[in-house]
């Protein structure tokens, strides 16, 4: 049997997972977590180390419990990278990290972003990039180092995003994927190379820069220290990969025009494929983001809510106790229990807003220093409402993207769900609704990481494209069509979620 291994570096922890190459099947998957630092409010670090040993455990695990059905490690015939984007890793001359990575949640970073925007100019960077000088993004988190920690960052020779670290501890190979490097603020996203006019304008060098590579080419093979601690053949083809939200796209087969990817992870992502590098024109600056595909020669458009899945994590976490005792009780998830709860409240929770603004807010807003909060409580709202607001009001930020995406002219014929979220059915039909389109799932439930395995298929010869490989593995399950009967609850409640964030941005937002 071929069998394909896909890599995703999470958020919250990696999942590796195996793949039988001729139809897409799982094999066998493991998940190993991490913990998630926040040294001050809006920063967000994760230790590479972590990432590291979270890795090397799960690939073991998975190769062990495919060991048990018959399945080899010689039959693994490549192996692919997915991973969180925009993460700053540095490393020394000795190829050691210098500090723990500032991750794309983290908001620090916002007075070096307009530092940026003056340096380089607001038009220019638009032409040079593609985007805007965001707090999520590797270039100003880069430059806090250099502004706040100039010991460290006089130390710098290389700069890695987190799942390229882990390809270079697998292969001895430093590189960038292009899907991954179009998140940095650096790339010029139109042609595929690194901006020479913005490195200049910012005053960094080049050389702190790796090579840019394909999503589906071999970028380096197993190492024989690798080998002895994951117990992969030495000689693996590793391929490129791409980012998590690239590799998501193509896990559900999102890799021809008229096709869009909605995923509810931690944060939650509109998604849609272009075969050119359109930019929203809109206004001065572009309210989602234009990023190359993993898909050789193709780009998307992508808008971003920060806090989606986070925002339910943060409901479990604070206010969902009764759940956490009644999952070790019964074993029945967290989640399903809540999301029974929010079942049993009407479409539009009666008039309870929520704003998921937990971490700021990227599209529409572009504002680091928003924040979220619950509007419209009464005493007649209880646990449940408080509970289907989130759901919605998550929901309604992804209406905001998808509002975006539409205005630049994409004819979009279908909607693929993804993510933690997309199993929930209740979820899914909200989102349904207030988007107002029919939104279905694929067989892709390992998500990013099936999508990495796809391509590390490309990359050994498994398959000639990563269409063909989609074709050949990815499957439509089932299928959400829009309840009309909700629609006016919806329109009216999206309305107020609409004015919240204007009439509330000069009493809570800092900028």
């Amino acid at each position: 049997m071929q069998t394909l291994l896909g890599i995703d570096l999470g958020t919250t922890g990696v999942k590796a997972a195996l793949f039988a190459a001729d139809d897409g099947h799982v094999l066998a998957d493991a998940f190993v977590d991490y913990p998630l630092y926040h040294p001050k409010p809006g920063w967000a670090e994760q230790n590479p180390a972590d990432w590291w040993q979270a890795t090397l455990q799960a690939i073991r695990t998975c190769l062990t419990g495919a060991s048990k059905h018959g399945i080899n490690p010689s039959d693994v015939r490549g192996v692919g990278l997915s991973g969180q984007m925009h993460g700053v890793v540095l490393l020394d001359t000795r190829q050691q990290v210098l500090r723990p990575c500032i991750i794309w949640a983290d908001q620090r970073s916002d007075a070096q972003c307009r530092w940026i925007t003056d340096k380089v100019g607001a038009s220019q960077l638009i032409e040079y990039v593609s985007n805007p000088a965001l707090t999520g993004f590797s270039a100003p988190k880069m430059l806090w180092v250099r502004d706040n920690e100039p010991e460290i960052f006089a130390q710098a020779r290389t700069l890695l995003l987190p799942k390229d670290y882990i390809r270079y501890l697998l292969t001895g190979v430093m590189a960038m994927e292009i899907s991954d490097a179009a998140g940095t603020c650096l790339l010029d996203v139109k042609h595929g190379r690194w901006s020479q006019e913005v490195l200049a304008a910012i005053e960094v060098a080049s050389s702190l820069l790796p090579p840019v590579i394909a999503a589906d080419a071999v970028s380096g093979y197993i190492t024989a220290e690798v080998a002895t601690l994951t117990g992969l053949p030495v000689g693996t083809p590793v391929a490129g990969g791409g980012a998590d939200n690239a590799c998501g796209a193509v896990g559900n087969g999102v890799v021809e025009p008229g096709l869009a990817l909605v995923s509810i992870g931690t944060s939650g992502v509109v998604l849609a494929h272009a075969n050119t590098p359109q930019v929203d024109t809109s206004g001065p600056i572009p309210r989602v983001h234009t990023f190359n595909h993993a898909v050789p020669h193709a780009w998307y458009l992508m808008g971003v809510t920060q806090g989606a899945g986070l925002s339910l994590r943060w409901v479990r976490d604070n206010i969902g106790l009764p759940e956490r005792a009644l999952e070790r009780w019964t074993g029945e998830d967290a989640y399903s229990l809540l999301s029974r709860e929010a079942a049993s409240v009407p479409p539009g929770s009666d008039g309870l807003i929520f704003l998921p603004y937990l971490q700021g807010e990227r599209t529409p807003h572009l504002d680091p220093y928003a924040r979220g909060g619950w509007i419209g409580l009464t005493a007649s709202h209880d646990r449940r409402y408080l509970i289907r607001s989130v759901l919605e009001g998550v929901a309604f930020s992804l209406k905001d993207c998808l509002g975006i995406i539409q205005e630049q002219g994409l004819t979009l014929t279908q909607m693929r769900a993804t993510g933690g979220g997309a199993k929930s059915p209740l979820w899914r039909q909200i989102i349904t609704d207030i988007l107002g389109v029919e939104i279905v799932t694929t067989n892709a439930t390992e998500g990013p990481a099936f999508g990495a395995a796809l391509l590390a298929g490309v990359a050994s010869g498994v398959y000639s494209s990563v269409q063909e490989a989609c074709t050949q593995t990815v499957r439509v399950l089932e299928r959400t069509q829009p309840d009309s009967a909700t629609a006016s609850a919806y329109q009216q409640a999206y309305a107020t979620y609409r004015a919240l964030y204007p009439a509330l941005k000069p009493i809570i937002s800092q900028a």
